[in-house]
């Protein structure tokens, strides 16, 4: 099939019965396929999947096809799917008259949805992201399937009822997909219109609701709609030259990631959503903080956090491998390194970051009052995040409306699965430290004294901060005037972080844990 020429939706319902009725779905595969083969799949590595294929099942045959991209006779073919349908809608082409055999013309994968749900994401072939090596596409439109960035985006994402969502450079179509099942209605966006077309064999194969499809960049295609969310995995890579459509922003430096998020503030509902995957340059003699600090618009909070770091010749080897081109000729693979080195150079960068952005148009920040944190997590999380995201902004709301008074006047509980840990020398009679740590969410460990740790492990929500601190103070001697100013910082820092939960009337704050 030409690059030009996208299947057909006429019988994406049929074709997905057939799909459902093979077991052709993310459990099905890996009961099939065992999780060695499984998961060198999801390496791009097929050997394993091809020995385990070999019954001529339907669903064998369904993996040959669409995953592994190999030819199966038509009759296989005719047992596992709707055959002159297929053919006729263009998802398989045959070859060799009516005794040949049968190939995919595009890379049908299944997916599962947050709920259990039983999706495909349709996307070029040899283009589902995986392995090592990247997808080794030199295709200036290719259109890519799931990949890390894709399901880390899906799962940090917030997922409430909304009137309506905006997935911006859509790709094959997942965020929308998510999207659409809690939005009323969901557009989807992208510069290439190959990716629209993909997007809607991905919303109609996996039997969702059809998006508005607009064809253009960034915000262009919109004109001054808003959203209640809006959600985007863009072309953030940092590269010498606008090549690859689907990875390259064709912007100088980190500009495409920069004029995402400052756009998307006059494209938000008031208590909207905007969330982003995005790289960003470490330039020297400036703070990487401040320089996103001032990407963030007006009248928006914003939660940045940087997962990661590599410096300027990790990112090129990186993206050099992406693309194939450390299989290509030394001499072209040395200038092309070179034009990534030249224009980091050029710039002042000496690393890159990659990270999570997530901004909330809030009456607090337009009236002046942001809450803006830019912090560095590299460590593991326990995703999906989408409430915990939810959470923090209620925390920012919660605590930008107390001084220490209100602080020492309020009720807190334990946050749901916080420990304790000592750390000292054994035998000794006190510990050195102790660490209070999260085992969901964003799983954060936060060194506390003697006080935090015994005011976090007593607070069930029945007395007031600074009743708790009186008698903490009279158990250890000190004096519970100095104790009371001097601890409200630490509650201050426990909940922001999670690990205390504001209570009212005896429940826990709503909106909070």
């Amino acid at each position: 099939m030409s690059k030009t020429s996208l299947p057909a939706a006429d019988h994406a319902a049929v074709l997905r019965e057939a799909l459902l009725a093979a077991d052709f779905t993310a459990d099905g595969l890996l009961d099939r396929l065992g999780a060695p083969a499984y998961a060198a799949l999801a390496r791009s590595e097929t050997v394993p999947a091809l020995r385990a294929t070999r019954g001529g099942t339907p669903l064998d045959t369904l993996v040959r096809l669409f995953l592994l991209q190999r030819p199966v006779a038509q009759e296989q073919a005719r047992a596992a799917l709707p055959l002159e349908e297929c053919v006729a809608d263009g998802w398989v082409t045959r070859e060799g008259g009516a005794g040949g055999e049968v190939r995919a013309s595009v890379d049908v994968r299944p997916y599962g949805g947050p709920d259990g749900e039983d999706w495909f994401i349709v996307s070029d072939l040899g283009c589902a992201v995986g392995g090592a090596g990247g997808i080794g596409s030199r295709e200036e439109g290719v259109v890519l399937g799931v990949g890390g960035a894709s399901t880390t985006l899906a799962g940090i994402t917030v997922r409430t009822p909304v009137a309506s969502a905006l997935d911006l450079g859509t790709g094959s179509g997942i965020q929308a997909l998510h999207a659409a099942q809690h939005a009323t209605r969901v557009t989807a966006t992208d510069l290439n219109p190959r990716a629209l077309e993909f997007t809607r064999l991905t919303l109609a194969l996996s039997g969702a609701a059809p998006a508005d499809l607009r064809e253009g960049s960034l915000f262009e295609p919109v004109g001054s709609d808003t959203f209640d969310l809006i959600v985007s995995n863009p072309p953030f890579v940092i590269s010498p030259r606008a090549r690859l459509t689907y990875r390259d922003g064709g912007m100088g430096g980190d500009d495409l990631c920069r004029t995402l998020v400052q756009q998307s503030g006059d494209h938000l509902n008031e208590g909207g959503y905007a969330q982003f995957l995005a790289n960003w340059q470490h330039v020297e003699g400036e703070e990487w903080q401040d320089r996103l600090r001032s990407w963030v618009p007006s009248g928006c909070d914003a939660w940045i956090v940087q997962r990661e770091v590599q410096d300027v010749t990790q990112y090129a080897e990186l993206w050099l491998r992406d693309s194939g081109d450390h299989r290509s000729d030394p001499a072209e693979y040395t200038e092309r390194y070179e034009a990534w080195l030249d224009e980091f150079e050029a710039r002042g960068t000496k690393a890159v970051g990659f990270g999570w952005i997530t901004l909330r148009k809030s009456a607090a920040a337009a009236a002046g009052n942001p809450s803006v944190v830019v912090e560095e997590w590299p460590h593991a999380v326990q995703q999906p995040l989408g409430r915990a995201v939810q959470d923090h902004f209620a925390r920012q709301d919660y605590l930008r409306d107390q001084d220490d008074a209100a602080l020492l006047a309020g009720h807190f509980s334990l946050a749901a699965e916080v420990v304790q840990e000592q750390v000292g020398l054994p035998g000794a009679e006190d510990p050195e430290h102790v660490v209070l740590r999260q085992h969901r969410g964003m799983m954060r460990a936060t060194k506390v004294d003697a006080v935090a740790a015994g005011f976090a492990g007593v607070c069930d929500g029945s007395l007031p901060a600074g009743r708790i601190l009186d008698a903490i103070a009279q158990l250890m001697s000190e004096d519970p005037v100095l104790l009371r100013d001097r601890t409200p910082q630490a509650i201050r820092l426990l909940v922001e972080e999670g690990f205390l939960e504001p209570v009212a009337g005896g429940t826990t704050r709503k909106g909070l844990g």
